[in-house]
């Protein structure tokens, strides 16, 4: 089988909001650790090894921007930023600990995908509906290439909504683990009959990160 379009997911390196437990909305978003810039960095020596993508996107938090901006100067390939990309709205829980929201809300967001989890907080199939249409449309937009997304753990589990054509309310049975700097990646592919089907080629790959700090 052909492969026709890969799309790359990859997650952020690790941010002060995940080092102090907070919901790292575009408030409380700081950027990145001196940790997670290394990890960003190992994870772009990496893509620069292997065939060259097409194109980077990326959302329009602060953590996600500066692992574009690494991967961006590794690959010599232009930031586009879509805004429908980044993470959950986090309301009047921006900031605030995670172990606090969860403890007032009876657990994740995605336990209960359909209710917000604070005031102004957009539902979690809210943020899905959001993030899955916006992936749709950028892989639209580069059909035939290989997009590299530098996204959010939650861009995994958007993407699986829209390439595994989940039912919306999969969340509450299973999920999917992504470390930071972690890469998972899709293929289109286009058997003998001519027809076209994502298949998972990697999912949560740290190879990278061997020796990190």
């Amino acid at each position: 089988m052909a492969v026709i379009t890969t799309l790359i997911l990859t997650r952020h390196g690790e941010a002060h909001c995940n080092v102090a437990r907070i919901a790292g909305g575009d408030r409380a978003c700081t950027g990145l650790t001196e940790r997670g810039r290394q990890q960003v960095e190992l994870l772009a020596r990496r893509l620069r090894a292997e065939e060259p993508c097409d194109v980077l996107y990326t959302t329009s938090r602060r953590r996600t921007q500066e692992s574009a901006r690494i991967l961006s100067d590794a690959l010599d390939l232009p930031i586009h930023v879509e805004r429908d990309l980044t993470g959950p709205h986090h309301g009047d829980a921006d900031g605030r600990p995670w172990d606090e929201i969860k403890a007032a809300f009876g657990g994740p967001p995605q336990s209960d995908p359909d209710r917000p989890y604070t005031l102004g907080a957009e539902t979690w199939n809210q943020y899905l509906t959001r993030a899955s249409a916006a992936l749709a449309a950028v892989i639209q937009r580069h059909h035939g290439q290989r997009i590299l997304i530098s996204g959010h753990g939650e861009t995994t589990d958007a993407a699986a909504l829209l390439l595994l054509s989940l039912a919306p309310g999969f969340c509450t049975r299973i999920g999917f683990e992504t470390s930071h700097a972690a890469l998972t990646r899709w293929h289109m592919h286009r058997n003998r009959l001519g027809q076209e089907l994502w298949i998972l080629a990697a999912l949560n790959d740290t190879g990278h990160l061997t020796g990190a700090p």
